[in-house]
């Protein structure tokens, strides 16, 4: 479980295969490789994965993933030298700053439109529309691993996008700030609108 608060930015230093069909990525992260155990779970872009290799030297951990992940998350397309958002999971003791969030991507949306204001900048994407149902104005959202608030949803009938505002220090800390039009992301909606669906469709 992890709260959606980005603790380092990583980079791609290899892309290689992994056991049993698995792509294995090899990420250089000189905050967060310090004291990482293998067999730790650690979020990738909002990815839940867990550590296989520590190379503490190198400042770099690897990580395996399989078919379904690469299918459903942005990571298929990663290659050497792009950057990730790093995360590892919450502690009973920790501060939940941020939300809950499991890892468990459901689906990528797409950058349309970017706009900076004066304080900060919005971000419009588009995503399947099977999945408006799960964004609610002012709710929580997972994006690349950050967790972030909703601040518009286009309400016409057949549409399927909606905004964030991110601040500048969100855009600094994250690759949030890297985003370009067409960019994809991986996005995890919040877990209690998914149990409520689930409940009410018994």
């Amino acid at each position: 479980m992890f709260t959606g608060l980005v603790q380092d930015i990583g980079e791609i230093s290899d892309v290689g295969s992994g056991s049993n069909g698995t792509t294995c990525l090899t990420i250089r992260a000189p905050i967060f490789a310090g004291d990482i155990t293998i067999g730790e779970s650690i979020s990738v872009s909002g990815v839940c994965l867990t550590v296989t290799t520590h190379r503490p030297k190198d400042l770099e951990v690897e990580v395996e993933v399989m078919g379904e992940t690469l299918a459903r998350s942005s990571l298929s397309d990663k290659s050497v030298g792009d950057k990730v958002n790093l995360e590892r999971a919450l502690l009973a003791t920790d501060r939940l700053g941020g939300h809950i969030v499991q890892g468990h991507v459901d689906t990528t949306a797409n950058v349309m439109a970017l706009r900076d204001d004066p304080a900060w900048r919005i971000i419009e994407f588009t995503l399947g529309d099977d999945y408006r149902k799960y964004i609610v104005e002012k709710g929580s959202i997972t994006l690349d691993g950050v967790s972030l608030t909703v601040a518009a949803v286009d309400k016409t009938p057949g549409s399927a996008s909606f905004e964030v505002a991110l601040i500048p220090t969100t855009l600094n800390a994250t690759t949030l700030g890297q985003l370009g039009p067409d960019s994809k992301v991986n996005v995890e909606f919040d877990v209690m609108a998914k149990y409520a669906e689930s409940i009410a469709s018994a």
